[in-house]
């Protein structure tokens, strides 16, 4: 069909849309004579967008008025079961009107430019919308795979971007008409896999993560519509982390810290968890884990900045158990680094470590610097968890797995002696701890065991191997529920609490003999025979790290804003005179301090400077220098809070009539000058 000079007029050019877009539609049934005539009508339109969009003289022809008549057209002739349905590699019948409007909508999608993608798109999510065809989605992702292999590379994301707004529209639509939006949406995303999807990609995710939280926070009651619900929100989770993984590895940190913004702020250890609905705490966490097996770990430093590794260790502490979990598992995600994860997924005692066929590496200078930072964090979160109640089988798994990640990883001799020194600390826990069940510190005695094995194996001592194996030997004579193949079998667990009570094979922790326990002195001395420092062995770092602990200090707003401010000096340093201004001077407190006696005080200054002489005595330099930025990092937080509450500086002015008489301003709290010495 040829296409004349008088198309120019527009007029003409919209009775022609009108005409080839009717004859594209004619008939309901596919026939020899409705074929025919569809087959003209759509090489019509091929002729005019062909003679439109090459001159720009001629009519618009993307304009939305043309552009609702020619793609529905195209839609409702691609739209044909019989044709959906064959085979990919079979041959078609390229006479075909579903095989012409393809041809057609490809061509129309090439010559498509960055100011008329919109125009295709727009049409259509109509046509999807208003003849149902989001459920099933086989038509829409057909459809839409057209756009994304037929548009050019760099305007793709305009087509992510659309779907996004599209299923901003319907927030409140059915789960299963927004699910077929976001499996179309993940489907496009695939194709545009290594390139741009758009200038902000934050928006992206917080648009996905908007539908996840509206779907949970408007979950219903009747189980088949949940269940609806959470395929949807399964579907969203795979779409943020196919996004993911288009990005380069530092703006997938940047996401999985995006991610967790959206978790509550903690301020304090008893709000860990917050008001937050579990099951959007669940999907985030399922969020974070999904992006984090896009990540590929090169240095500990860039995979946790201190803003990413805090949050989400103090989020390994909440109370559901299956969440501190799937905590475990994004740790065991980023850490792993040589696919270990799989062969430590349970605990077991084999009788040579070299059966794990375990990959080892030489730890960097960079990844060793790292731990000796930050190291102390993971130490005491992994402690703290031994210790919870609520703990299952799973949770020691979880745990023992991530232990023997960071001991692979890093393992070097100065790593593994601190990691010799946690393992003992949670054996003394252990043994000293009165509330834990009798299960738990069964699993928790097999899974030292299991660790100080594996540790014995990396660290390459012989005699330190041989005491370990000294020590399993007698515990499977004398105390088989301290072994993994029993703490872990779940068959062996009693049903009721007097079974547990009147078991033979499981024995209170007061009763385990010392011979069955790891011996702090008899490992020293396996280290010292190898030319290693074991006197660090022998102090105990278990306590909380200095920025847990700052997280429950608060002040009220009338201490934040007085100008008498108590800042903390760091530990050791020269004593200066400070005013407790925090004491409440009452009649009653001052009764008190007479009648005490002087002594008292004393006493307590000593064993204090005693305790700082300790320290410094005992304690590692790293710890030292971690314990100083702490609190370096809390002094700067506090004078944030400071200046963020302070009064407007020219409230705080005397007035003139004021400067007259004498008086002098008080300096505002911003404009202090405070000592060196406070400052790290």
């Amino acid at each position: 069909m040829v296409i004349c000079e008088y198309l120019l007029i527009p007029n003409i050019v919209d009775h022609m849309l009108i005409d080839f877009s009717s004859t594209t539609i004619f008939g309901y049934y596919f026939s020899d004579n409705t074929n025919r005539i569809r087959r003209a009508g759509l090489h019509g339109l091929q002729g005019l967008v062909r003679k439109t969009v090459s001159d720009d003289l001629q009519v618009n022809i993307w304009d939305p008025v043309h552009m609702d008549k020619i793609v529905p057209s195209l839609l409702f002739n691609m739209d044909d079961p019989s044709f959906l349905a064959t085979d990919a590699e079979s041959p078609r019948d390229e006479e075909h009107p579903s095989y012409i409007a393809e041809i057609v909508f490809r061509d129309l999608i090439c010559r498509a430019s960055y100011s008329s993608i919109k125009s295709v798109v727009g049409p259509v999510l109509i046509h999807l919308d208003n003849h149902s065809l989001w459920v099933p989605n086989q038509f829409a992702v057909k459809c839409f795979k057209i756009i994304m292999y037929s548009v050019q590379a760099q305007y793709g994301y305009i087509v992510i971007t659309s779907l996004l707004e599209h299923l901003d529209h319907h927030v409140k639509s059915d789960p299963n008409i927004k699910g077929g939006i976001v499996g179309v949406l993940f489907q496009a995303v695939l194709i545009s896999a290594g390139g741009s999807i758009g200038t902000s990609v934050l928006e992206v995710f917080n648009i996905l993560l908007r539908h996840l939280r509206i779907s949970v926070d408007n979950k219903s009651q009747n189980t088949e519509m949940r269940n609806k619900e959470i395929e949807f929100e399964d579907e969203v989770i795979n779409t943020i982390g196919q996004f993911a993984n288009n990005l380069p590895d530092y703006q997938k940190i940047e996401i999985m810290m995006f991610v967790m913004g959206k978790f509550p702020q903690f301020t304090s250890d008893e709000d860990v968890g917050g008001a937050m609905d579990s099951q959007l705490q669940m999907n985030l966490l399922k969020t974070l884990l999904k992006v984090a097996t896009k990540y590929k770990t090169v240095t500990f430093s860039n995979t946790f900045p201190p803003e990413f590794l805090h949050p989400l260790l103090r989020m390994s502490l909440l109370d559901d158990p299956q969440m501190r979990v799937t905590v475990q598992n994004i740790l065991q995600t980023l850490i792993d680094r040589h696919n270990n994860t799989v062969k430590l997924k349970h605990v077991v005692l084999p009788a040579d470590v070299s059966q794990l066929d375990l990959t080892t590496e030489k730890a960097s200078r960079q990844d060793i610097l790292f731990m000796k930072k930050s190291g102390m964090q993971f130490y005491w979160h992994i402690y703290e968890n031994m210790q919870m109640s609520s703990n299952k089988v799973d949770n020691f798994e979880a745990l023992f797995c991530t232990m023997s990640l960071l001991a692979i990883e890093l393992g070097d001799a100065e790593i593994l002696l601190e990691l010799l020194r946690l393992a003992l600390d949670i054996q003394k826990m252990v043994v000293t701890s009165a509330g834990l069940p009798i299960t738990h510190k069964c699993a928790i005695h097999g899974l030292i065991a299991a660790y100080i094995n594996i540790l014995a194996y990396l660290s390459s001592i012989s005699s330190l191997a041989e005491y370990v194996q000294q020590v399993i030997e007698t515990r499977k004579k004398e105390a088989k529920c301290l072994l993994p193949d029993f703490a872990y079998n779940r068959n062996n667990r009693p049903n009721r609490l007097s079974d547990l009570e009147n078991s033979e094979d499981y024995r209170s922790s007061d009763l385990v003999k010392e011979n069955c326990l790891f011996d702090q002195n008899k490992i020293a001395e396996c280290l010292s025979s190898s030319g290693h420092d074991a006197s660090r062995l022998s102090s105990s770092f278990i306590q909380k790290p200095y920025n847990a602990e700052m997280g429950g200090v608060s002040r009220s707003i009338s201490d934040i804003q007085s100008i008498n401010i108590e800042i903390e000096s760091v530990d050791g340093s020269p004593s200066t005179y400070r005013k407790q201004y925090d004491e409440e001077i009452t009649v009653e407190s001052l009764k008190k301090m007479l009648a005490e006696s002087s002594g008292a005080n004393k006493d307590s200054e000593d064993k204090r400077r005693l305790e700082i002489l300790e320290t410094f005595r005992t304690a590692p330099f790293e710890e030292i220098v971690a314990r100083s930025e702490a609190k370096s990092n809390h002094f700067h937080n506090k004078l944030n809070e400071i200046l963020d509450n302070v009064e407007d500086p020219s409230e705080r002015l005397l007035t003139e009539e004021d400067d007259e008489t004498g008086s002098q301003a008080t300096i505002p709290v911003f404009q202090m000058q405070f000592p060196d010495l406070f400052v790290y």
